[in-house]
């Protein structure tokens, strides 16, 4: 990265599909600025919404509830099962499925997610409801 161009604004707005079945706004990430440690992007589930069982290998995520909440499974056989509202943060470890769900009939969750991938969706890796891969390239 060129230190000599200084701080780079990416402006809200533009948002992509995630492979688990979300949209994101796209924020700071390898794709929109050339980011070598870090992605920051927002999302929004709308109530009754989920996204797919998923980890992310080899890379760690933060998360901050804007406003809202949700429900999080995650761990082996996603049978951790956690509530978190606004105002919380969630920390998942690399390699750790995860599965969030809004189980709200009328307000959606907004959430600021930060991971060390600084790719959008390169280390995502999909799972089914109880955990296990489900694509061909992880068996």
């Amino acid at each position: 990265m060129d230190i000599e161009q200084g701080c780079r604004i990416v402006r809200g707005g533009g948002s992509f599909d995630g492979k688990q079945g979300l949209s994101y706004t796209g924020g700071v990430s390898a794709e929109s600025v050339g980011a070598e440690g870090l992605c920051l992007h927002t999302l929004v589930i709308p109530p009754g919404g989920r996204g797919q069982a998923h980890l992310h290998s080899g890379h760690e995520s933060a998360i901050y509830i804007v406003s809202g909440s949700s429900e999080v499974w995650s761990g082996p056989g996603l049978t951790q099962h956690d509530s978190v509202a606004a105002g919380d943060f969630v920390y998942i470890p690399a390699g750790v499925p995860h599965l969030p769900a809004n189980s709200s009939g009328s307000e959606p969750l907004v959430c600021v997610i930060a991971r060390t991938d600084p790719n959008e969706q390169e280390s995502v890796v999909l799972l089914d409801d109880q955990g296990r891969p489900v694509d061909a390239e992880h068996p």
